[in-house]
Parts: structure tokens; C-alpha cells; sequence
């Protein structure tokens, strides 16, 4: 039975609903956007396939799914997957609204519907010259998941996302940190935890893309904590029109008990809800 803690998934539950000892995150895209460039509002803004987000925000009054699926292999051979779906709306034009929603189906337990996130990203300057583009995303996750089933944390959590996104020649670079608060007294997930990303991104083509990005977490103490983490992820992206952008790619350990993983996702902006 493959054994699995918290730190992560209280984190990026609304992206991943994965816990640390396997965190692998289905993703965010490569080619993000500067966030000061005069963009399309009908363009897609994909905060897939990496587990960094950008500093960019849905154009206001518009609507933009994400979604996709994982499949995890860990060393000892076990499987697991999940399904995400991340639905943001541009509030104004420096401010995103994203709901995090997903299916979990762990390796040795029934899964289901996982928690829930609610966040609100807003980018706070604009190509400034140490930060670059610099936006906050703090997100709430309740405990709408089944702790027993596997597919949730059974924990309320809080985190804070400190993003940092610019262009450096034709190549994009995203920096997060996040720290992230849990309750419960630390029984099913440590009270505190941070995890680090860093994505870059080009392009091949106008159509197609790729991304590269390393991200880590901090070993936690605890009955419920993890080792140290690090994992590579990659992949390709693919431009089919201006609003609906797909990718796939996999996710390589370095250390720790990451998996080893594959993934798959479609980001479409659906238009102007008013």
C-alpha cells in the first residue's frame, strides 16, 4: 500500500488534490502570457501544464475552464488518478476569481470527489524591475473530499501564493512560493508547509510549445509529515485555436517520493459573460 501525506495536497488541492509524498500536480501552461501585453480576452490564458502559475488574469467579465487528468505510477508499482477542473472569471482587470474542483482515485482506497478551493488571484504591479510581473493568489480549501476514501485532506487550509512571471528573450520564467496553514491540530496534515516552483517556457512554433519546470517541497516533522521532495516536469503544448490550448507530459523524481507520472489537459475560454 502506497503511504501518503498531506503537505501538498492542502496546498494545490484545488489544482491537484495530491498529497506530497506523491506530488506530482497536474499542471499549468507553458507559454503564459505577459500579463502586461495587450492580449486577446478571447485568448486562452492556460495555468497548465506546470504546477506554477502565472501573473496573469482572465480578461474581466470573461469565463475560462481548465481541465485534465493524471495518471501516477509509484515505486512499488501502485497506480492512482485523478481529474481536475479549475473554472476562473476575470472580477476586474488586475483580478481573477478560480474555483477548484477535482475526482481523486488513489492507489490503495475508493477516491471520489475531492475538496473544494475558492481563490482570488490579483496581480499588484506590472513589469517592475526586480519582480517582473508580481501577483498574490491567496486560496481557501474546505474539506468537501473523503478523508477515508483518500480523496480529501479532512482539513480546512489556507495558503498564499507569491507569484513572479517575466520574459527573458524568447523564453518565459515563472517563480511561486507558497505557504500554506492547516487545522486540526496537525492529525491528518502538518500545520504548516511551503513548497517552491520554478517554470520556463517557449515556443517551437506559433501553434506549439513546450515548458520545463523543477519545483520542490520541504521535508515536514510529524507523524503526517514527509522527506524532502523534488520532480521534474515536461512537456509539449499545442495552439488549435486562439481560445483552446491542449497539452500532455510527464513528471520525473529527483528525490523524494514523487511518482512518476503522465498527464493530460484542454484549456478553452468560453467568452464574455457580460
Amino acid at each position: 500500500m502506497q503511504v501518503r501525506t498531506n503537505i501538498l495536497m492542502t496546498t494545490v488541492v484545488a489544482i491537484t488534490l495530491l498529497h506530497p509524498a506523491d506530488a506530482s500536480i497536474a499542471a499549468q501552461q507553458s507559454e503564459k502570457p505577459p500579463a502586461t501585453a495587450s492580449v486577446d480576452p478571447r485568448a486562452a490564458q492556460p495555468e497548465r501544464p506546470t504546477v506554477a502559475t502565472h501573473a496573469g488574469t482572465v480578461a474581466p467579465g470573461y469565463l475560462e475552464f481548465e481541465t485534465g487528468v493524471e495518471l501516477d505510477r509509484f515505486a512499488d508499482a501502485s497506480r492512482s488518478s485523478i481529474g481536475t477542473l479549475v473554472t476562473k472569471i476575470g472580477i476586474a482587470s488586475h483580478v481573477q476569481l478560480s474555483l477548484f474542483s477535482s475526482v481523486v482515485r488513489p492507489s490503495d482506497n475508493a477516491g471520489g470527489f475531492g475538496d473544494f478551493g475558492i481563490g482570488a488571484k490579483w496581480r499588484i504591479v506590472d513589469d517592475h524591475s526586480v519582480l517582473g510581473d508580481f501577483a498574490v493568489l491567496p486560496i481557501l480549501t474546505v474539506p468537501t473530499g473523503s478523508f477515508t476514501h483518500g480523496s480529501g485532506t479532512g482539513t480546512t487550509a489556507g495558503s498564499l501564493w507569491l507569484i513572479s512571471s517575466r520574459d527573458l528573450g524568447p523564453l518565459h520564467l515563472d517563480l511561486n512560493v507558497v505557504y500554506t496553514m492547516n487545522d486540526g491540530r496537525g492529525v491528518n496534515a502538518p500545520q504548516s508547509s511551503w513548497f517552491w516552483t520554478m517554470s520556463w517556457g517557449g515556443a517551437f512554433t506559433p501553434k506549439v510549445g513546450w515548458t520545463v519546470e523543477c519545483y520542490g517541497v520541504p521535508g515536514t516533522g510529524s507523524a503526517v509529515g514527509a522527506p524532502p521532495l523534488v520532480a521534474l516536469l515536461f512537456g509539449p503544448t499545442f495552439t488549435v485555436h486562439k481560445s483552446l490550448v491542449f497539452d500532455f507530459g510527464a513528471i520525473a523524481p529527483i528525490a523524494g517520493q514523487q511518482p512518476r507520472a503522465f498527464f493530460a489537459g484542454v484549456t478553452y475560454n468560453v467568452g464574455r459573460l457580460w
